[in-house]
């Protein structure tokens, strides 16, 4: 079990946030839009410059390189960036095999042309991308924001037995109190240029 720590981080308007995320454990973050919740991420992903610092258990980012760490810390952002025409480029071989029932796929997926998928569509493939990836920590910025209800609820109990099951740290960027109930052992909340823990929220 790894934890992922963040030490007086400061990003965009945001200072000195500071937190700690257990291996198996969700801590949703919310805030207005534009708080600063995405950036948040992408400086923990080492995707952009900051104060503060990073660990994940024994590993200081600083002295990560970069691709390495982001493939220990793995950011799934609110639209998944697609390289190649077809699904299957972007997974290893034996993907399709494993598929989870719960995303809702045939194994024919991975033939598909990424140009005929819904928003919804990418959204729950990139996710099962990311954890393909084996991540000790995962960074999900809205990850079922394009997902009806009943999908969501889906997606949201298959991500957590993934989370429980693997020990993975999860920083989960959330606005709907419901999936925030239902998901994070904590809460936090940006409140102008700092990060309050929620209470009442555990």
């Amino acid at each position: 079990m790894t934890d992922l720590v963040l030490e007086n981080l400061s990003v965009g308007t945001l200072d000195d946030a500071s937190l700690t995320v257990a291996g198996g454990q969700v801590v949703c973050l919310s805030g207005p839009s534009g708080s600063g919740k995405s950036r948040l991420l992408r400086a923990v992903a080492d995707l952009e410059p900051h104060g503060g610092g990073v660990s994940l258990g024994d590993a200081v980012q600083l002295d990560v390189p970069a691709h390495q760490w982001r493939s220990r810390v793995v950011m799934v952002p609110a639209d998944s960036q697609w390289w190649f025409d077809e699904v299957g480029g972007h997974f290893p071989d034996d993907a399709a095999s494993r598929l989870p029932s719960a995303l809702g796929f045939p194994p024919e997926v991975m033939g598909w042309s990424v140009n005929r998928l819904s928003s919804g569509e990418r959204q729950r493939l990139a996710l099962w991308r990311a954890l393909v990836l084996e991540p000790e920590a995962l960074l999900l910025d809205e990850p079922t924001a394009n997902l009806d209800n009943d999908s969501t609820e889906a997606i949201e109990s298959w991500l957590l037995e993934e989370i429980r099951r693997r020990r993975i740290a999860v920083l989960w960027v959330a606005h709907d109190p419901g999936q925030i109930h239902r998901v994070a052992d904590t809460h936090y909340r940006i409140r102008g240029t700092t990060l309050e823990r929620v209470h009442g929220s555990d």
